[in-house]
């Protein structure tokens, strides 16, 4: 599946121009803070609009103007940079916030599994670690039934050995569960470890 993107947004005194043509796997927006990276995911996921061009995402058109596909059939399982987990439900609650059987790459228990987290289900979101909110938060992206994952700085605020864990579970999304990604980070390694091209923005 691959990323057609031709974006134009204006905010503030600020112009974002983004021009993406990708193939299947791990696409990685690279570029300093406020050069208008999530600004292009929060686009391609419909939470803003663009003030010009198109979104394509496997061929089907998300929007260029006269169409707009709403927000909840894009189908992007998004993981935003904090893990905006729910506070009032434990993990395996918040696992299964949002679930669609239907089209999932991985069920519940495979991505219970996948991910490593069948510990923490009984867990109120405020006792888990960087690097365990930052698993749920994928994990609750996965079983959304994505055809594509969005991934904002998933390795900001995270010490060496979570963002090392972090680093293992994205390269398994990406070379076992082969969902397209499209990540933003300001990371020049991470950028080289992990993407199939990079992006400068």
């Amino acid at each position: 599946m691959s990323f057609d993107l031709d974006l134009t947004k204006r905010i503030g005194e600020t112009e974002i121009r983004c021009r993406i043509e990708a193939e299947d796997g791990l696409t990685v927006l690279f570029g300093p803070s406020g050069a208008g990276k999530t600004t292009v995911l929060n686009m391609v996921a419909g939470l803003v609009k663009p003030d010009a061009g198109h979104i394509r995402v496997g061929g089907e058109t998300l929007w260029d103007g006269a169409i707009d596909v709403p927000v909840d059939e894009r189908r992007a399982g998004y993981v935003f940079q904090e893990a905006r987990l729910f506070p009032h439900l434990r993990v395996f609650a918040n696992l299964r916030y949002g679930h669609r059987d239907e089209g999932a790459s991985l069920g519940v228990d495979e991505t219970i599994a996948f991910l490593g987290i069948a510990h923490l289900l009984d867990r109120w979101p405020r006792t888990l670690s960087g690097g365990e909110a930052k698993r749920v938060a994928i994990g609750r992206a996965l079983l959304s039934s994505p055809r594509f994952l969005l991934l904002d700085e998933p390795l900001s605020s995270l010490d060496r050995a979570r963002r090392e864990e972090i680093m293992g579970v994205i390269e398994r999304l990406r070379d076992e569960v082969r969902l397209p990604i499209l990540m933003v980070t300001h990371d020049r390694a991470e950028a080289e470890r992990l993407a199939t091209r990079i992006v400068e923005i």
